[in-house]
């Protein structure tokens, strides 16, 4: 219940947005459906495996073939067995005469693939922003569990995501176990990035010592800038009197000292870090919110070709919104 003073209330009201190229990105959701976004031509010239033999037996699919066929179990939510009975009937409509692997070949293909993130190459320094979400393995639903708790087989996963806030796009994901740490993820997922970072952006979560090391000697050799949110708690590590130069920890909070939390939250672009958050709601809304595979090599995977296929999406078109202001 809001409080109310003098008539009027204290609750303050949410900003509204409003799509300014609606034309254009209700075209992108339409050609999402479609199934030359998903398909390629060069794919059936692919479709069997190629290359020198291997010691015992020969793969007959490319890896090409194995993940597409797992792209479509993933985009569409399909079990291995019917995802076995739905690409043969697809093809049939085709007019192609080819052969399917079996939910058995899927699923043993799967763990070994190296998925590749489709991602168009920035022209300047990226500013990555990072964030995790938990994606459920098996266990009780959100309403058992609300009703009647929950019990040791309710077992979660952790998707971790570096998301490159100029695209929208994912360009590094990890997936660990629900016990891990956020912090413990951001040196994995900077290996994941060919291009330059200028910026890493994360919430509370990230402050921690490992955090701050990894983005003063990353591997590119540049130090790269932290937009972290300090706890409230924080103290200065190393003081003004120190002959040393000032670590990045200490100098955002001085900024937060000297301009209040909130007025650094604005003026140093933080609230750029919630296009992660967006993007991790995104894929719980299109890809779900729970992993199919059982083995965590599999999972891995599954978490991956999820992220690629928003990124395909995204490539399609992406609403531009802008704020409207309200009159009083």
């Amino acid at each position: 219940m809001s409080k109310v003073s003098g008539g009027c209330s204290s609750v303050k009201s949410k900003a509204v947005y409003r799509v300014k190229n609606w034309s254009s990105y209700n075209r992108a959701l339409v050609a999402r459906g479609s199934l030359t976004v998903w398909l390629d031509d060069s794919l059936w010239k692919r479709w069997y495996a190629q290359g020198p033999c291997q010691r015992g037996a020969q793969f007959v699919y490319s890896d090409r073939t194995i993940e597409w066929m797992l792209t479509m179990r993933v985009l569409l939510r399909l079990p291995l067995r019917q995802t076995q009975g739905f690409i043969p009937s697809l093809l049939g409509l085709m007019g192609l005469a080819l052969a399917v692997a079996d939910y058995s070949t899927l699923s043993r293909r799967q763990g070994p693939l190296a998925v590749v993130l489709p991602k168009k190459r920035p022209h300047e320094p990226m500013h990555l922003v990072v964030d995790s979400t938990g994606l459920k393995v098996y266990g009780e639903g959100e309403w058992k569990a609300r009703q009647h708790g929950w019990t040791k087989r309710r077992t979660w996963r952790k998707l971790h995501v570096g998301v490159n806030e100029a695209t929208g796009e994912v360009v590094a994901q990890t997936l660990t176990s629900h016990s891990s740490d956020d912090a413990s993820q951001v040196a994995p997922l900077l290996t994941q990035v060919d291009e330059a970072v200028g910026v890493v952006g994360g919430d509370g979560a990230y402050d921690k010592q490992k955090v701050f090391d990894a983005l003063a000697t990353p591997t590119s050799g540049c130090p790269i800038r932290p937009l972290i949110a300090l706890r409230k708690d924080a103290k200065i590590q190393q003081h003004g009197t120190c002959k040393a130069p000032a670590l990045a920890r200490d100098e955002i909070l001085r900024a937060i000292r000297r301009k209040g939390r909130k007025a650094w939250k604005q003026e140093s672009g933080y609230h750029r870090r919630s296009l992660a958050e967006t993007h991790l709601y995104r894929y719980k809304q299109l890809i779900g919110d729970k992993l199919k595979a059982r083995s965590f090599a599999n999972q891995q995977v599954e978490s991956r070709l999820g992220c690629a296929i928003l990124n395909r999406m995204i490539h399609l078109g992406k609403p531009e919104s802008y704020r409207v202001e309200k009159s009083n």
